[in-house]
């Protein structure tokens, strides 16, 4: 069968895939341009598998709400570069995994990627691998967080690289986004010392004792110095503790009970955080081409 350029416009149309892929295609299935979609899918899927031990550390950091602002997920998505994470297509799935999420409350991540992205459409697992073939990025939903609070939940994006979701009750959105706000800035390790990891306050003490000790001063001395060295440790990494960042004569808790509310809870996640990031050596990348 003749190859006309109307079908390789069509299959161009239906795979958004290069002119000369799509004629490659239609050549191998003889013009059925319903099996030259269907090998198309076929290959750009082996090839996102071949992609899959890439590294992606670029994304971006969706959060969606319900009406109330009662429930709630905060979710990463990766890539590989932030050109990629920008684009329109990234974020539009991005969006709609959140929306799936929301709407099925999926236990974990591989339970999530089996799902339809749109009713009655392809899982977002396929969904994703034929993105990696089309854009030829390695990409990956990493992560993600539900909410579900009596209170209300109010966020803060700092770009689409941080992402801040805080819990309260009382208050209202404004002081919830200043607090989200702070917790993007800051970064607390807990929201009071209850909520510090034990064996990391027991180090810390562990180090103030020794430093301490190394002093010479008497036995009381020390133990004051000690104190005063936790104290300060927990007022630093905890946000009841913190300076307000928008008001450092306040404390964040300071500026809570002011306003009749309490915070129940906070969670915080940036892009590739926790990742190796590949090093760039531009230098000799210039070089090699060079040589080449």
């Amino acid at each position: 069968m003749a190859i006309t350029a109307a079908l390789v416009k069509e299959l161009r149309e239906r795979t958004s895939a290069g002119m000369m892929e799509c004629k490659k295609a239609l050549v191998e299935t003889d013009g059925d341009i319903e099996a030259a979609v269907e090998h198309m899918r076929k290959t750009g899927l082996a090839k996102a598998d071949k992609k899959a031990g890439r590294i992606a550390t670029e994304g971006k950091v969706v959060v969606e709400f319900s009406d109330d602002a009662k429930k709630g997920v905060m979710l990463e998505v990766n890539c590989e570069t932030d050109f990629v994470a920008m684009g329109d297509e990234f974020g539009g799935f991005s969006s709609a995994v959140a929306k799936r999420i929301m709407s099925d409350a999926p236990a974990d991540v591989e339970t999530l990627l089996e799902l339809p992205l749109e009713e009655g459409g392809e899982s977002i697992n396929i969904v994703l691998k034929t993105m990696i073939a089309k854009i030829g990025e390695n990409m990956s939903v990493r992560r993600f967080v539900t909410f579900s609070t009596d209170g209300q939940l109010g966020a803060y994006l700092h770009g689409t690289k941080i992402g801040v979701v805080v819990d309260m009750q009382g208050g209202d959105a404004e002081l919830i986004k200043d607090v989200a706000m702070h917790v993007a800035a800051s970064n607390p390790k807990g929201l009071d010392e209850s909520s510090l990891d034990a064996v990391e306050l027991a180090k810390e003490k562990e180090i103030a004792a020794a430093e301490a000790a190394n002093s010479g001063k008497p036995e009381k001395i020390i133990e004051k110095i000690v104190e005063g060295k936790i104290k300060r440790f927990i007022k630093d990494n905890t946000l009841m503790g913190q300076p307000f960042v928008k008001d450092p004569d306040v404390t964040v808790e300071k500026l809570v009970s002011n306003a009749g509310a309490t915070v129940l809870g906070f969670t915080r996640i940036e892009v590739g955080e926790g990742m190796e990031k590949k090093s760039e050596d531009f230098a000799a990348e210039v070089m090699a081409q060079i040589g080449g």
